[in-house]
């Protein structure tokens, strides 16, 4: 009966003692989209990205061109072209805005691949300052208020990391 008793009260003893430690848990939140757009490796591949989207915008611009060229030369001369010269014109001019609209496909898909490219190593080195200050304050857990996943946080309660990061990147 006594073993009982002592297993009873241990069993209470751990419990409460669990309970408190979860109540003794250190939540923070952060905005990230704020703490990446700070950082100045954002700026510099943001400039590489809009040059590259430059150079792709100047790509198609003058495939555009051509065609309206062609498409022009094509209407002043309708009236004097033969049938077979025509349809081959035509043909001409259907191919060109074919290859425009395959160009500027796979200009968005390259712009992406380059946007992803550019920016990983950026986040990259955010989420890795996060988690090291996370981890040196002692936070179980941080919320990220860039992202439409939380629902609700009082941010009173919490403590905000977005200084502390800053300061390990050493943005001001």
């Amino acid at each position: 009966m006594r073993n009982v008793l002592k297993i009873s009260l241990f069993a209470v003893a751990f419990m409460v003692c669990g309970a408190s430690s979860l109540f003794a848990q250190k939540f923070a939140y952060i905005n990230r989209s704020e703490l990446v757009t700070a950082m100045p490796e954002r700026d510099s591949a943001e400039k590489k990205m809009i040059a590259f989207q430059n150079d792709l915008q100047s790509q198609l611009e003058a495939i555009q061109v051509e065609f309206n060229n062609k498409y022009q030369d094509f209407q002043k001369a309708s009236g004097t072209l033969s049938d077979a010269v025509r349809q081959l014109k035509e043909k001409e001019l259907r191919d060109l805005q074919s290859r425009f609209d395959e160009f500027q496909m796979t200009a968005q898909q390259d712009l992406q691949k380059m946007q992803d490219q550019l920016m990983s190593p950026v986040i990259a080195r955010a989420n890795e300052a996060i988690a090291k200050i996370s981890k040196s304050n002692g936070y179980a857990a941080v919320f990220d208020l860039s992202s439409d996943a939380t629902a609700y946080i009082d941010q009173e309660t919490l403590t905000n990391l977005l200084p502390m990061v800053k300061k390990e990147l050493g943005i001001k």
